[in-house]
């Protein structure tokens, strides 16, 4: 799940580029309306899609017999981090997507970052099986926080703290992130 929320957040990035270059932002501007509400409408219809994305991941996972071993608190709060995760990088790949030229770089940049922090994580494998300098960055970095946590809220496996580790991580790429989307699309328009 956490590996297409991802995904689906890669796709404001792309949708912004593209709609940089098709002139859509352009008629925006003639809109007596906020600049910065092209970037927050177009991160919560995404928020909103990759919400509907996790539910039916969690629909389709209930079908094939899946069940959550804590109960729906859990499944809860493990939908909503992995949701916010999502949205946190919706913002990452807002200024991939207005800092590049067409929405093709924009898809190769969001791959770029997306690739290595998923598969260099505890997504696919325990990260103790993993060389030591690369053991270190895995342990350290979101997707396996995000990873940790959801398999904590759905199975009751040990957390080790990485849903606070996770939030916090979500808290720094919101407040990076968010300024940095503003100002360079400020710049592009």
């Amino acid at each position: 799940m956490v590996q297409t929320i991802l995904f689906g957040a890669l796709q404001t990035g792309v949708g912004l580029s593209r709609d940089l270059n098709a002139g859509i932002i352009d008629r925006f501007r003639s809109l007596p309306m906020s600049r910065s509400a092209v970037l927050t409408g177009r991160t919560t219809a995404d928020l909103v899609r990759n919400t509907s994305t996790a539910l039916i991941l969690l629909i389709t996972g209930f079908l094939y017999g899946f069940r959550f071993q804590n109960g729906a608190l859990d499944a809860f709060l493990m939908i909503a981090l992995i949701v916010a995760f999502g949205y946190a990088f919706s913002w990452v790949a807002a200024f991939v997507g207005l800092a590049v030229k067409d929405e093709e770089t924009a898809q190769l940049a969001g791959f770029l970052f997306i690739f290595p922090l998923t598969f260099a994580s505890a997504t696919f494998v325990p990260t103790q099986t993993m060389p030591s300098w690369l053991q270190t960055f895995a342990n350290n970095q979101p997707v396996t926080f995000a990873v940790t946590a959801a398999r904590h809220f759905a199975l009751g496996s040990p957390s080790d703290g990485a849903e606070w580790k996770l939030l916090l991580w979500i808290i720094g790429l919101l407040i990076v992130f968010v300024p940095l989307s503003v100002f360079i699309y400020k710049r592009r328009v």
